[in-house]
């Protein structure tokens, strides 16, 4: 189980060279973006901390997220595409060709329909338009909240069309294609500074079961409060916990890195 992230040393934060973090139920609550956490984000990039945003979220918020926000990249659609602002524009990475994505697409479309006819209550996500490689099931987000057995049931759909696929705090993800939030955050990682990925060098935040490579890799990393609804479906705990939920949580824990540092 998670340890109280209280334990977790000083010496290990002051070694830290980058943060990486899910948005939703992570830097949100209740929905919305908690402000310390932005203003989290913000100080730890000017701290000289690299900063990436590592979500389900669609290429669509990706390219705001990249452009807008005080990152220095984000992987989006579970680690499907990676996108980066620098020198003063916008470089967007697709793990699938062109061709690819648009079959994949076609396939996704016809599971959608085989989704929401067998498990009712059911919505596409409303951020569905904007995705370049996945398709989104709404179970919570914009519908009223459905019980276990019917993520359960939404999962073995996409399991039995074969598709990948992942459950977050508010959607099941699912695609056709091997890859992951981790090999997402590789490749970022390689393309923006030249490096494989360093599992002591970097904290990870999340929230759901879709952060469990996450979780597994790296030696810090930290679910917010809320992970705890969630740990009976990992076998890859965080391997520390913070007192408050969400962004308010990521907000605690920036805190204490700044303070180490």
């Amino acid at each position: 189980m998670p340890r109280p992230l209280s334990e977790l040393p000083d010496s290990t934060l002051r070694a830290l060279r980058g943060v990486f973090c899910d948005i939703d139920d992570t830097l949100t609550h209740d929905g919305r973006i908690v402000p310390e956490a932005f203003q989290a984000l913000a100080e730890l990039q000017a701290a000289g901390l690299r900063v990436v945003p590592i979500t389900g979220r669609p290429g669509g918020w990706v390219d705001h997220i990249a452009r807008m926000w005080p990152v220095d990249g984000v992987v989006g659609e579970n680690g499907g595409l990676w996108f980066f602002h620098r020198d003063g524009r916008l470089h967007r990475r697709f793990l699938q060709d062109a061709d690819t994505r648009s079959r994949n697409q076609e396939r996704l479309h016809e599971l959608a329909g085989t989704i929401l006819a067998a498990v009712p209550g059911t919505a596409l996500a409303s951020d569905q338009p904007y995705r370049e490689l996945d398709l989104a099931i709404d179970f919570c987000e914009d519908v009223p909240a459905l019980g276990d057995d019917s993520i359960d049931a939404i999962v073995a759909e996409f399991e039995r069309a074969g598709a990948v696929c992942k459950v977050s705090s508010i959607h099941v993800n699912g695609w056709f294609g091997q890859f992951d939030k981790l090999d997402g955050c590789r490749r970022i990682v390689a393309e923006l500074w030249g490096e494989e990925l360093d599992p002591a060098a970097y904290a990870f935040f999340g929230d759901s079961a879709n952060d469990e490579p996450m979780f597994g890799f790296f030696d810090t990393s930290v679910g917010v409060a809320n992970v705890e609804a969630f740990l009976p479906r990992m076998q890859a705990h965080p391997k520390w916990i913070t007192p408050g939920e969400g962004g308010h949580g990521f907000a605690e824990a920036a805190a204490r890195i700044l303070a180490a540092r």
